[in-house]
């Protein structure tokens, strides 16, 4: 009966041990890590071979999005509000695209609205954001070069148009300094929602953490995409159909090096 009663117990502690294991991993909370300068040339060999195993794809994906992009550009009023709001959510469908061919699954040109149904709700959430922080840069640069022009008018002569120019150009200069870190927060926003299922605030933290801990090799990569742009822009825009896909595979290898591999 004792035997009994201990084969009993031993069996049901066995059982809520079994139940409770394995241990869950930890979440995942946005931990990044340091990278060397040389990865920078890295994204961008990566980012080639995701387009170059689906160039035609790729190509079409492009130009629907151009597309996209320039008819809410044309919208009065609201079209560039509703750019900055789906910018997020495509940049995730294409971030999507690049993590299907990394795989080995067949990319399709729809994967661009992967992100419309992977994670929705934070993806617009994070668009939202994103506008707000656009449109609080545009109002300060406006009200900073719009106070500069005015008080240019009231002086006359050339001294207020100095000071009306000189305004509307320090206008700028600070409307630049402000996106640098709204730009920091959103690089790997989305890709930090859809892959780890980050809230929108938690991404954006992240992924300024992130950049704000890799400036160095995030910088030469920014000086070699603006370069790549210059090139892609001069036979009338048209380089852009490869260079998207390119740098969108570029920021899926930065994301994948940064954030997975810690």
């Amino acid at each position: 009966m004792w035997q009994s009663c201990r084969r009993l117990v031993y069996r049901s502690a066995t059982a809520n041990i079994m139940e409770n294991f394995p241990i869950p991993a930890p979440a995942f909370d946005g931990a990044s890590r340091q990278v060397g300068v040389g990865n920078a040339f890295d994204w961008l060999r990566h980012g080639w071979a995701i387009f170059v195993v689906n160039p035609g794809v790729w190509l079409a994906i492009m130009v629907l999005l151009i597309v996209i992009m320039l008819g809410l550009a044309i919208v009065p009023g609201i079209g560039h509000l509703a750019t900055h709001l789906l910018t997020p959510i495509l940049a995730a469908g294409m971030l999507l695209g690049c993590d299907k061919v990394t795989r080995g699954e067949t990319l399709a040109v729809t994967d661009l609205f992967g992100g419309f149904q992977r994670n929705s709700g934070p993806l617009v959430m994070l668009g939202v954001l994103y506008l707000l922080a656009m449109l609080v840069v545009f109002v300060l640069g406006f009200l900073f070069a719009g106070g500069s022009v005015a008080g240019g008018l009231l002086m006359h002569g050339p001294i207020g148009t100095g000071i009306a120019v000189g305004g509307i150009l320090l206008a700028v200069l600070i409307s630049l300094v402000l996106l640098v870190p709204v730009l920091m927060a959103i690089w790997f926003a989305p890709a930090l929602v859809v892959f780890n299922q980050l809230q929108p605030i938690d991404a954006l933290k992240a992924s300024f953490h992130a950049c704000l801990k890799n400036t160095l090799p995030l910088l030469v990569y920014g000086l070699i995409g603006m370069v790549l742009c210059f090139f892609a822009a001069l036979p009338v825009g048209l380089g852009f159909l490869v260079l998207g896909p390119v740098l969108a595979g570029s920021v899926y290898a930065s994301y994948r090096d940064i954030f997975i591999a810690v």
